[in-house]
């Protein structure tokens, strides 16, 4: 069977939101045929000297706009920032227009995952404005339905928009057994999903 690949891409401050990214990817890996590309994307500064390295010291590659040509499915994630999508996200997702404009994205399937300190800190909102930019990329949004159990009893993270974490004010607060459920359900959905549409 030939493997497919799913962009799980996110950026990630303190590691929550890498940490969810990672449980996605189990999700996805859990389907035959279909392989987690992990990416994420470098800080940006307002300083104009200031420059990360071209390779990340740690955790995953940062992505290349060609990761977008290449998947078959998004898993896009970021930190909560005053209830939207972290400003090295946006900047990524500014740069697209060549993938805009050569349809890269068109008719694949998205979902979106986040994590922020507090429990009213601006997950949904985050999530929401997430998905502005795959829409406009012509994406076809999945959510989390209801008949996943952990979205009416976890009492740190979960919403029908996509999987969230609470992280607490210094973001060392674990991910949570229900959190961990659903982002594996989410990634799951994701691969299923994506070789579906695959098949048309």
């Amino acid at each position: 069977m030939s493997q497919h690949d799913i962009l799980v891409l996110y950026y990630s401050r303190h590691g929550s939101t890498r940490d969810l990214a990672r449980l996605i990817a189990e999700g996805i890996e859990s389907v035959p045929g279909v392989n987690a590309r992990l990416r994420s994307v470098p800080t940006i500064s307002a300083v104009c000297e200031a420059t990360e390295p071209t390779v990340p010291t740690e955790g995953a590659p940062y992505a290349e706009y060609s990761d977008l040509q290449e998947c078959i499915g998004l898993a896009l994630g970021s930190p909560t920032r005053f209830g939207n999508m972290a400003a090295p996200m946006k900047y990524f997702w500014d740069g697209s227009s060549s993938q805009w404009l050569g349809g890269a994205l068109i008719g694949k399937p998205a979902c979106v995952f986040t994590s922020t300190g507090s429990m009213h800190g601006g997950q949904e909102s985050t999530l929401l404005t997430m998905m502005i930019p795959l829409l406009h990329h012509g994406m076809m949004i999945l959510g989390l339905p209801y008949s996943e159990p952990d979205l009416m009893s976890s009492s740190t993270g979960g919403s029908p928009y996509g999987v969230t974490h609470l992280s607490h004010a210094d973001g060392c607060a674990p991910i949570s057994a229900e959190e961990q459920r659903l982002a594996k359900a989410q990634g799951k959905r994701l691969a299923e999903t994506a070789l579906k549409l695959l098949k048309r």
